[in-house]
């Protein structure tokens, strides 16, 4: 509704309209917030402002249960694709390692996944832990230790080189094996029997096998073959050895 801004314009001061010809001007001002609550408007102020101003920005509704829900910004990346985490590469190199006669697809190990190496280690302490044994400390410790150094090596050997998370990525899938000598040492007590020595050498060698033409293949050392096994060889027996003992 029009109203004058100070006072309307009929008001009269003894009977007389002002003389000087100050009349105050008419405007047709509208509060867009009573608009939209006063006028029987759906929705907030925010969403008016939005249309009429041709903005058409999204409301997003701010909320705990938003915070933890699925929902977002529009076009957002999801959350596990944004902490790098991708289930096909999961699945990929969990298939490769399983099958490590299959020819490997590179592509693959573009990316340094630490997914799957974590959960591996987790469930191999876990193991160890149910069996009797604490060895998370040293899980990790000779992880790191191993990491660090066949990272070195593998750079000195090769022209390219390797980032130390894709090293720590190859070394952490590989060693799924070693989980599954885990899993069996809770049936079976290694040190009480002799043949449950002999039964480390196979998950050993299956491990050394996969990482030793993972890496071969990455960096382009088929010539080298024995060079990079090795190194990998004696990491993979440590765990071994902590399975066992």
């Amino acid at each position: 509704m029009a109203h004058s801004v100070l006072f309307d314009q009929n008001q009269v001061y003894g009977n007389q309209l002002p003389a000087d010809g100050l009349e105050f001007y008419q405007t047709q001002y509208v509060d867009p917030a009573s608009t939209a609550t006063g006028a029987g408007m759906q929705g907030s102020a925010d969403e008016f402002y939005a249309s009429s101003y041709g903005t058409a920005m999204p409301i997003v509704e701010r909320s705990w249960v938003a915070a933890f829900g699925t929902g977002g910004f529009p076009n957002e990346a999801p959350l596990l694709e944004e902490l790098g985490i991708n289930f096909m590469h999961i699945r990929s190199k969990t298939l490769a390692v399983l099958n490590p006669f299959k020819p490997l697809d590179t592509e693959i190990y573009d990316d340094s996944d630490m997914a799957g190496p974590l959960l591996f280690i987790l469930i191999l302490g876990t193991f160890l832990l149910l069996s009797g044994k604490s060895q998370f400390g040293y899980i990790y410790g000779v992880g790191l230790m191993g990491t660090v150094g066949i990272w070195a090596i593998l750079n000195l050997m090769s022209q390219g080189g390797i980032a130390v998370m894709r090293t720590a990525s190859i070394l952490g899938y590989c060693l799924l094996p070693i989980v599954f000598l885990g899993s069996i040492g809770l049936m079976v007590d290694f040190k009480s029997t002799q043949p449950g020595l002999f039964a480390a050498i196979l998950p050993i060698a299956w491990c050394t096998y996969s990482s030793a033409t993972m890496f071969v293949t990455v960096l382009s050392m088929s010539e080298q073959r024995l060079l990079v096994a090795y190194p990998v060889c004696l990491f993979y027996t440590s765990f071994a050895l902590l399975t066992v003992f």
